[in-house]
Order: C-alpha cells, then structure tokens, then sequence
C-alpha cells in the first residue's frame, strides 16, 4: 500500500497466518420491551465503571505538554529492510519508498529550515521516523532501521526548526541508534527510566506518524519480556497505544515522564495498527547508548552456541518436568562453547550462580559480559548436574540465525 505525500512505513511485521480478522457478535436488543431490556441489565461493576470512569480517567495533558519538546522527528535519505531471518514467521515490512521526484514531493528541509534543499536522487527512499533527546547538549535516540545506511540526517524539532544530526553509532541487533546535534546546549531533553514498567501501567506515547510531527497517543503496558524471534537481543515491551508509520524511534512515557521504551515496531495483518506494538527497554537503552556515545558500537559477549527456552513439552522429553532453563540447540565448531565441552542437548540452568529460567536469561546475561570473561555455567546432561567453564568470544554485529543465539 503506498500513501500519496506520506514519508515512512514504520518497520512492520506481518503475520497474515497467525492473526485472523475479528469477528463481532451483537446480540439484538429491543429497547422497547422493557422485559429484554431488563434481563439484559449491565452486571454492578459496569455501572460503578462507567459512573467514574470520567473522574478517574488519566488526564495526559499536563504530560504531553512537559515531554513534547523534547521529542523529534527524524528524516534520512535512506532506511534498510531487515532481511527475513531463517525460519522465522514474521517479515518486516519496508520503508516508504517513494519516489522523491513525484510532482507532490516536499523539499527537503535545509538545515535552517527554509526547505530549499534539493531533491534526493530518484533511486533514494525518504524515511521518516521519530526519536528524543537525552541531553541538553544535542544528543538523542532514535531506531537503527531508521538511519541505517547514513552518516548524517535531518531532524525537526517540536516548535517546527529542522537541524542536521550526525549518526553517532547505530546498533541494529538492539534497535537502537545515537544522534548529534552540534551548536546548542538547551535543547529539552527526557530521562530513561530507571525502573521497569508493570504490566498494565499507563503509558504516553510520542512521535512523528506518517511525517505530520508532534502527535501523542495513550495506552498501556500490555506484557514484558516479549521474546518475538527477530533475532533481537533482548525482550521487547509490549504496548497498546497506537504507533503508526512514522512513529519508529519514538519514545513511550511513564505517567512521571520517563522513558520506558523506544517504539520499534507493529504487529499486523495488513500494515496498519492493530493493537499490538512493541518498544526496545529503556534498561537495554543505558546499556547499549553509552557504548554508542563512546565508540559507536556495540560489544557484547559470545558462547558461539544456539540455544532455546526449555517448554513444558522439552522437560517432560528430559523426564523432569519442573525443569526450567536453557537448551542447547547447536555449538558451532571452535567456538567458545564447544572448546569448553558444552553439546547439544545441555540444558544450562544458571551462569556464576544466577538462575537462567529462559533462553532470553541466557542471552541478556551472556551479551552484557565482555569478550575474554570467564564464566561458570551449571547445567543439566542426561539427567545428571554438571559445570564448566565458559571463555567468552565476541559476538558477531548481525545474528546469523532466528534461534536465541547467546553468542
């Protein structure tokens, strides 16, 4: 679907077997037989909602007014697709490729905002997505897929002043990239959250959808700990607050204002918002942002081993069903684990005496140590306890496979 004047798809997953159309079911009822009308009266607890839902309902507007001018749009020459990864069920979708030269085509912000800049090449795409400041100074946070490819894009700022950043480092395992605007130190800025959100919280969402600047949306934290596939790192944030192309690299607030997630993508059948997207932490933000900041890269920690969460279905194969961890799915030859002894089939159950309830554990546990780290992995083998010791690699800048890959 192409959108005539729209600058960006925001990264989409595509699940047209998974999701089926909802089906509404609407029983009649005939307000006029006082009878039907009275056996069909509302259970007590949905009039005590709907009598204070009005006085009890949030009231984003002092929120929207604190965090709004710190949130960016953000405009690149070019954006990468994601390719497929092995196996995997979902597909991301591509950014708005249209073609810069069509007669309707805005101009490119100069960097003073006059709009004078010439158009981009016709075989360039024009993406559009949205970030953040988090620092007074210029910096500031925005998705990997939406500034892939460039050294340099163009952001526009709440009262509408274009700058141009220049892409400090981008990490595409996380989603995550850092902006530099140069030449000011009181820019408004916002503040990564230091505590997880709860299942359930509210939340305030802001970006940039489909180019038309500062928009915010509201919902609430759906689940944690989303583990999808994709070949990210770490579990995403799940959200109902409606996130829209363009809307990538925006920030989703707590009711204090602090970050608790980069908005990085949706799940639909179609392309558009149906109800679930997902957000990069804020807590994998502070880990990955300094190391952008300080060398534009990410490091992180390798096992050179696949491996998957232990279900129900694998412990009761292993004949123990309260078995929770682990399970190694491949070791790749020479690699740290296989020169340790770990083989498929190992169920890892804790590194240094920290429990791993599941692969994600794992992988968040390995990929925060530094190459060269020694660790002490407790596992399960035919039935039996045993340990080694693990001398960790460096994990590749791309995943090489769908399967929680540790390293």
């Amino acid at each position: 679907m192409e959108y005539p004047n729209l600058s960006f798809y925001a990264r989409t997953l595509l699940i047209g077997s998974i999701i089926a159309p909802a089906t509404l079911v609407s029983a009649s009822i005939v307000h006029s037989q006082p009878n039907i009308a009275g056996s069909m009266r509302a259970p007590s607890w949905m009039h005590r909602v709907a009598d204070t839902r009005h006085d009890d309902a949030p009231n984003f507007a002092d929120l929207a007014e604190k965090v709004q001018p710190a949130v960016i749009g953000v405009v690149s020459r070019t954006a990468a697709t994601r390719k497929l990864l092995p196996g995997q069920p979902f597909q991301f979708g591509v950014p708005d490729q249209r073609t810069p030269n069509d007669e309707n085509e805005e101009k490119m912000p100069d960097s003073d905002g006059s709009g004078s800049a010439q158009k981009p090449n016709a075989r360039e795409a024009v993406a559009v997505g949205s970030g953040f400041f988090i620092s007074s100074d210029g910096y500031a946070v925005t998705n990997s897929h939406v500034v892939e490819h460039n050294k340099t894009v163009q952001i526009r700022t709440n009262d509408n002043k274009t700058y141009q950043a220049r892409v400090v480092g981008a990490d595409s395992l996380s989603d995550l990239a850092l902006l530099k605007v140069d030449g000011r130190t009181d820019f408004s800025y916002v503040k990564l959250a230091d505590q997880p959100p709860r299942v359930g919280e509210w939340i305030l969402t802001a970006g940039s959808p489909f180019g038309l600047g500062g928009t915010v949306t509201a919902g609430i934290v759906s689940a944690r700990e989303r583990e999808i596939g994709t070949g990210a790192s770490e579990g995403f944030i799940q959200i109902d607050a409606p996130i829209n192309t363009g809307d990538s690299g925006g920030p989703s607030f707590n009711t204090s204002g602090e970050v608790i997630g980069v908005n990085s993508m949706i799940v639909s059948p179609s392309g558009g918002w149906a109800g679930v997207a997902f957000a990069v932490p804020a807590d994998t933000a502070k880990s990955v942002i300094p190391q952008l900041k300080d060398k534009g890269s990410v490091t992180r920690g390798s096992m050179q081993a696949e491996v998957q969460s232990v279900t129900p279905e694998i412990a009761d194969s292993l004949g123990m069903s309260n078995l929770h961890g682990a399970i190694v799915a491949n070791v790749r030859n020479d690699g740290p684990a296989a020169k340790s002894g770990l083989k498929s089939g190992d169920v890892i159950t804790s590194v240094d005496g920290q429990p791993i309830k599941t692969a994600g554990d794992l992988t968040k546990k390995i990929h925060a140590m530094s190459p060269g780290s020694s660790i002490r992995v407790a596992m399960i083998r035919d039935g039996q306890e045993s340990s080694l010791n693990v001398t960790l690699d460096r994990l590749p800048d791309q995943p090489e496979s769908s399967s929680r890959d540790p390293g």
